[in-house]
């Protein structure tokens, strides 16, 4: 199952014998020896191309969860024995400010060296699926006061009221505040409409019945200042998170939207990784 996962990853029998350390030879062997047990093909191999058949996508979900299963068992037996191992998968949204992810890690890593890490980017509402779904133990959400994740353990972290973000050169970059309603005269970058992280801004000025042009809609923080940097709009983001961009000018915002900071984890099981990445956080779940 894993080479089969492998070549479904990398679209190359190649590749695949590559990542997993193997001739290629020995892992084709292996594939095609499975294909006979379940009587289907699981690929369509051309010379210039692999891809998976229909049997070979119904088969890959059950393989995931087969091997992540073996995986947690193994992790599981260590952790009897005071060992912790395995994967963590770590989800997080781009402005997430509350706490310091890389020295988190750097900590987390220190004390747990043989536990292999993944971190994954992405939108507040996904970041909670993912966690319900288990392809992700932990997860930083930035959500407006409005909200709270539903369906996973939630521990708040912080709260911030978000600053416009304006070019150097910029009409407003002088002033000590600004308001909703001066702001809506200006052209904006922001996150995608329906993300969580847009809805705060939207919410706000729906609050206070203004409508504003949101012209660049782009998924990630760093991306979002540059195109401020460039003139091409003005943004609102978290307070806490806007000291750590470059070329832009912060300036309160009087009337501001305000954002919670969460973790979440699965409600119902946590791995010894997850456990112990909780730890180092001193968020360690109660017995």
């Amino acid at each position: 199952m894993r080479y089969v996962l492998a070549v479904a990853e990398t679209n190359s029998f190649t590749r695949a014998a590559q990542r997993c350390l193997v001739v290629q030879s020995a892992l084709s062997h292996q594939i095609a020896r499975l294909e006979r047990e379940l009587g289907a093909r699981l690929f369509d191999r051309t010379s210039r191309r692999v891809r998976l058949t229909p049997a070979g996508e119904a088969f890959l979900p059950a393989a995931r969860q087969c091997l992540d299963a073996a995986e947690r068992a193994a992790a599981e037996v260590a952790a009897a024995v005071g060992e912790v191992r395995g994967r963590l998968a770590v989800g997080l949204i781009p402005t997430v400010a509350a706490v310091d992810i890389p020295r988190a890690l750097h900590d987390f890593r220190r004390r747990y060296p043989q536990v292999r890490v993944s971190l994954r980017v992405g939108a507040s509402e996904d970041l909670v699926e993912q966690v319900k779904q288990g392809t992700l133990d932990v997860a930083f959400l930035g959500l407006p006061t409005t909200a709270h994740p539903q369906g996973v353990t939630t521990r708040e972290l912080a709260r911030d009221r978000l600053v416009a973000v304006v070019a150097p050169d910029h009409p407003l970059a002088g002033e000590p505040a600004v308001t909703l309603r001066r702001l809506s005269t200006e052209v904006f970058v922001d996150l995608p409409a329906g993300t969580a992280g847009r809805a705060q801004s939207d919410q706000a000025f729906a609050a206070a019945g203004l409508v504003r042009d949101v012209a660049f809609e782009v998924t990630t923080a760093d991306l979002i200042a540059r195109l401020v940097g460039q003139g091409l709009g003005v943004a609102m983001l978290p307070s806490a998170y806007a000291p750590q961009l470059a070329g832009v000018v912060t300036i309160e915002v009087a009337d501001a939207p305000a954002r919670v900071e969460y973790i979440v984890w699965s409600r119902f099981s946590l791995t010894p990784a997850a456990t112990a990445f909780l730890d180092v956080l001193d968020l360690a779940p109660e017995p």
